[in-house]
C-alpha cells in the first residue's frame, strides 16, 4: 500500500471514529447532569392553574344618561288681604265748621276746609290696609248750592278729594240719605267720588253701573267685591224712571249682586247694610233675619253694618263674621246721646285656603271717640287704646268709652278670635 493510500485510509478512520463518538455523546449523559431532568424535560406537561392577582372588577357598562327628575313646581304662598272699615261719615254743620277752623290755622285743604287734623289719628289704620272702605252717608252739595245739615244733608264737595287723600278705596253710598238732593245730588256724589279714584258703592248712575260689580283689587292680586244696600230713603221716593239708582237691602237683591261679583272673579265678597234701630246697641229683628239669610250663601264672606250711630255687636252667623254696627266715624249729634260720640274701625285679615277660597284669620276692632266742636277746640277723632297707653287725654273719659264699646261689641257673646286694638 502506498503512503498516499495509507494516509487516505487513516483520515477516513479518524472521521468514522469522530462520528461515532459524537453519536455516543448524544446518547450518554454527561457527568453532573440529573438524568431525570432530561426525562422531565421530555415528559408531557400537565396544565398549570394560575390564580390571578385580585384586582378591581371592571366597571359595568355605563347606562345611557337620563336627566334627573324635574323638581316639583314651586308652591305659591297663600295670598292674603286686609280690609278696614269704620262708621258713618255724618257731616253735620259743626263738623265742617271745625274743618274750616283748622283751615284758618293751617291754610291746608280745599275750598276753605282742612279735614286732615280731625282724622290724623285714623290715617295710619287706613294706610296699612289693602282695602279701606268708608260710609259716605250723605250726598255732596250741587255746584252753587248751599251746604245743608240735618235733616236733609248737602255736605261740602271738598270731602270727596279728602276721602281719596286719606287712602279710602271705596265708599258705600246706599243710605237713608242717598237721595236727600234728588237724582242730581246722587249722581253728583257718585261722580265726585269716581273722579277722585274712589268707588261709589250702592248707588248707581246708570243701568249699566248697576249690573257691573264693584271689585277692588289689592296689590297682591286679591279681588274684593263690595255690595251695599239700605233699608229705605227717609220717605223720599226713588228717582223717577230710575228704580235701579239705589240698592235696597232685600236679600234677593243683595244675594244677586253678591253672586254677580263672585262670577266676575271676586275672591272675597263683602255685603254692607245700612239699617237697624237708631241708638240701639243690639240689632233689630230685621237686621238679624236679613243677616241670617245672607250668611247662608257661599257668595257672602263678610257682613258689615251702619246706621244705628252707636256700636253694635261683632259676631259670627252661620260661620260668617258679621259687624252689625260700627257707630259713627264722625258726627255731632245730641250731647244727651254720648254713645254717638264713639265708634269702631274694624280690621279683617283674610288668608287663602288650599282650595283657593279665603277665610278670616284675624279680626280686630279699634275703639274711637271725638269731642264736641269747641270743647275744647276743633274736633279730633282719637284712638282710645292708644291714648290710654300713651297717657293722652282725659283718662276717666277714655276708660268709660272703652268699657261702653266693649260691652256693645260683645253684646251677643264673646268671640275668642276677636281682638281690641
Amino acid at each position: 500500500m502506498t503512503p498516499t493510500r495509507r494516509r487516505r485510509t487513516l483520515v477516513a478512520f479518524v472521521v468514522l471514529v469522530t462520528v461515532a463518538l459524537t453519536l455516543v455523546d448524544a446518547l450518554v449523559p454527561h457527568d453532573g447532569v440529573d438524568p431525570t431532568a432530561s426525562a422531565a424535560a421530555t415528559a408531557p406537561t400537565s396544565p398549570v392553574l394560575v390564580t390571578p392577582t385580585p384586582s378591581a372588577a371592571p366597571p359595568p357598562p355605563t347606562p345611557p344618561a337620563t336627566p334627573p327628575p324635574a323638581p316639583p313646581p314651586p308652591t305659591a304662598p297663600p295670598r292674603r288681604a286686609t280690609l278696614v272699615m269704620a262708621g258713618d261719615l255724618l257731616w253735620h254743620n259743626t263738623v265742617w265748621r271745625s274743618a274750616a277752623a283748622d283751615h284758618a290755622v293751617t291754610g291746608n285743604g280745599r275750598d276753605g276746609f282742612d279735614f286732615d287734623p280731625m282724622f290724623s289719628a285714623v290715617r295710619p289704620l287706613l294706610r296699612l290696609a289693602d282695602v279701606a272702605l268708608c260710609h259716605e252717608e250723605v250726598p255732596f252739595a250741587l255746584p252753587g248750592e248751599p251746604l245743608q245739615s240735618y235733616p236733609v244733608f248737602a255736605a261740602p264737595p271738598a270731602v270727596a278729594p279728602w276721602i281719596a287723600s286719606m287712602g279710602f278705596d271705596g265708599c258705600t253710598t246706599a243710605s237713608n240719605h242717598s237721595v236727600d238732593q234728588g237724582w242730581e245730588g246722587l249722581k253728583h256724589t257718585a261722580d265726585l267720588l269716581s273722579d277722585n279714584g274712589v268707588a261709589p258703592i250702592g248707588t248707581f248712575t246708570s243701568k249699566r253701573d248697576r249690573r257691573r260689580p264693584v271689585i277692588l283689587t289689592t296689590d297682591g292680586g286679591v279681588r274684593i267685591g263690595v255690595v251695599a244696600g239700605t233699608y229705605g230713603l227717609n220717605g223720599f221716593p226713588l228717582p223717577q224712571g230710575r228704580p235701579w239708582s239705589v240698592s235696597l237691602w232685600d236679600a234677593e237683591n243683595l244675594l244677586h249682586q253678591a253672586r254677580r261679583a263672585r262670577e266676575a272673579g271676586a275672591d272675597i265678597v263683602v255685603v254692607h247694610l245700612h239699617g237697624g234701630n237708631e241708638y240701639d246697641h243690639l240689632p233689630s229683628a230685621d237686621q238679624v233675619a236679613l243677616v241670617d239669610e245672607l250668611t247662608r250663601s257661599d257668595d257672602v264672606d263678610l257682613v258689615l253694618g251702619e246706621h244705628a250711630h252707636v256700636v253694635q255687636p261683632i259676631t259670627k252667623v252661620n260661620g260668617t263674621w258679621v259687624v252689625y254696627g260700627m257707630g259713627n266715624l264722625v258726627a255731632q249729634q245730641e250731647t244727651s246721646r254720648p254713645d254717638t260720640y264713639a265708634g269702631i274701625a274694624v280690621r279683617f285679615a283674610f288668608r287663602e285656603r288650599t282650595d283657593g277660597t279665603f277665610g278670616v284669620r284675624e279680626v280686630a276692632y279699634v275703639p274711637l271717640t271725638w269731642n264736641v266742636f269747641g270743647a275744647p277746640g276743633p274736633i279730633r277723632v282719637r284712638r282710645v287704646v292708644h291714648d290710654l297707653r300713651d297717657g293722652v287725654g282725659d283718662r276717666a273719659h277714655l276708660l268709660a268709652v272703652r268699657a261702653s264699646v266693649r260691652a256693645a261689641v260683645h253684646g251677643l257673646g264673646r268671640r275668642p278670635m276677636l281682638r281690641e286694638r
